[in-house]
């Protein structure tokens, strides 16, 4: 039989990933790291803080084993330890959906979709691609696409949304995808083509949640 300092030892392991997640800007740096490996400076840059902050919030997922590092030169480069941690984000965004109603006004409020047509799901977006009807655009920084993308997608870098989204045939439905749910530029895309007369949908969530569905993933050719 266990006694109580065992047992409140076990829960004190547990409580170091909430201690770990309880932050809004770390929960952010995972949700970066889940497209893929990232320098401090980079991640610095997207999320809004100086690089000391950032680092010192990485150093605490990292005591907590949800990411992991290696050297590059004189770089750091920082990746999730696992897919089981991108598991775990997916499941803390349902479960807030679920019993948090401002997690819902907080997303329409800041990807101002209450216009937008309904996101289509990955099992709907899949059997257009396997009939030939859509066009996937992925509209993710280059890097991200060069790391993983859904096969046959189009890159259209945010930075060059515009003049490649003007490129696009008006006579095929296209379906655009980003980082997730909470990420601006599927929605960016959708409007913009919307108002140039293509139909356009965005897919209900993001390359990660993909990659874990167990779908096909390409990589950019390197060479």
């Amino acid at each position: 039989m266990g006694d109580r300092a065992l047992k409140d030892a076990l829960y004190e392991q547990l409580a170091r990933v909430g201690r770990a997640v309880s932050s809004p800007k770390r929960l952010e740096l995972l949700d970066l790291l889940a497209q893929g490996e990232r320098g401090v400076e980079a991640l610095a840059g997207q999320t809004g803080m100086g690089i000391t902050n950032t680092s010192a919030h990485l150093q605490a997922l990292r005591a907590a084993s949800l990411v992991t590092s290696r050297k590059q030169g004189t770089r750091v480069l920082y990746r999730l330890a696992d897919d089981q941690v991108a598991g775990f984000l997916g499941q803390l965004r349902t479960l807030a959906h679920a019993h948090i109603a401002e997690v819902d006004r907080a997303v329409r409020a800041y990807l101002a979709t209450d216009d937008d047509p309904e996101p289509i799901s990955r099992a709907e977006l899949l059997r257009r691609m396997e009939r030939d009807e859509v066009i996937v655009l992925d509209v993710r920084p280059a890097a991200e696409y060069a790391a993983g993308h859904i096969p046959g997608a189009v890159p259209v870098p945010p930075d060059r949304l515009e003049p490649l989204l003007a490129e696009l045939p008006l006579d095929r439905a296209v379906v655009a995808y980003c980082r997730g749910p909470y990420c601006v530029y599927a929605p960016q895309a959708v409007r913009a083509l919307r108002a140039r007369g293509i139909p356009a949908h965005r897919l209900e969530d993001g390359f990660p949640e993909w990659r874990l569905a167990g779908l096909p993933v390409a990589v950019a050719d390197r060479a």
